[in-house]
């Protein structure tokens, strides 16, 4: 059980491969006993999901939704072409009604252009092009309540942003005044010379942290200091939601395993790695609670 006063929400595939996995109630009713806020749903088709049952199984156990969104090579708003353009646009307005219709507030995910083995750096022209489509779809998203999160993420998954600085260039680029930053130390742990001052510039529009260990399993054990980070962003004045996020291949499942090169199962109880994410925050928490006193 969680004692930090934060709103921290729990990725779904740390306990179960998605909504179709015979084990969802259970991970479900882990997830709310450990007291997390909310949960952070893989990446969905929006005609899959049956939106009722959905919204009943999380409300009956207190949970929020984070809906998560994406792009596909036929759909991309950094595409060159209208028409791919004009898709990657519509499918991103498809996931925001389905985020409206499961009544959660907060859009996640990479919706600035395709995920996964870049194969080159990102142009200027595509930097600014899909800023601008995705700005428009941000502003969207508020008008219905909706908070718009993108993810920073590393160099080996997009060309596009990888860095707290660009990510505030990209939000400069979009024009709006509602699109928001989502840091995920995994990520930074790649990209940036040090995790905290990433944070601090990220910090006017960030609008969720995301604690991930480098070896992707329990937070305590890893390159990453993640009670450090949480101590120091704190006292930084981060008062935005938070996330966990770990993969094992165990779990995941294919073929999400594969396309997030989850080779293998870093942590084999789900119940143990959120008991020890729960200790490592409250860690954090405690140290910065200290520091005032």
């Amino acid at each position: 059980m969680m004692y930090a006063d934060l709103d921290v929400a729990c990725h779904l595939n740390i306990f179960a491969p998605g909504l179709s996995s015979k084990q969802l109630p259970a991970a479900l009713d882990a997830m709310a006993a450990a007291g997390y806020r909310r949960v952070v749903l893989p990446p969905l088709n929006p005609d899959d999901v049956d939106v009722p049952a959905l919204r009943g199984l999380l409300a009956g156990r207190g949970l929020a939704p984070i809906t998560m969104v994406g792009q596909s090579p036929d759909a991309d708003v950094s595409s060159p072409h209208v028409d791919v353009r004009q898709a990657g646009a519509a499918l991103l307005r498809r996931t925001l009604d389905l985020t409206v219709a499961l009544g959660a507030d907060q859009m996640n995910g990479v919706p600035y252009g395709i995920f996964g083995h870049p194969t080159g750096p990102t142009g200027r022209d595509v930097f600014e092009r899909s800023a601008a489509e995705v700005g428009t779809i941000a502003d969207e998203a508020h008008g219905r309540g909706v908070l718009m999160t993108f993810e920073v993420l590393n160099r080996y998954e997009t060309s596009v942003v990888n860095t707290a600085a660009q990510a505030m260039e990209y939000v400069a680029a979009s024009g709006s005044e509602h699109l928001w930053i989502h840091l995920d130390t995994f990520h930074m742990a790649i990209e940036e010379a040090d995790a905290s001052a990433a944070i601090r510039t990220a910090m006017p529009r960030l609008g969720y942290l995301e604690l991930g260990q480098s070896g992707r399993g329990l937070l305590s054990s890893g390159a990453v200091d993640i009670a450090g980070v949480v101590c120091q962003a704190l006292e930084d004045g981060y008062e935005g939601r938070w996330g966990i996020e770990a993969f094992s291949r165990s779990t995941l499942g294919l073929p999400a395993s594969d396309m997030l090169s989850i080779w293998r199962s870093p942590y084999q109880r789900a119940a143990a790695l959120s008991a020890d994410a729960a200790a490592t925050i409250d860690t954090g928490w405690a140290a910065k609670s200290a520091a005032r006193v």
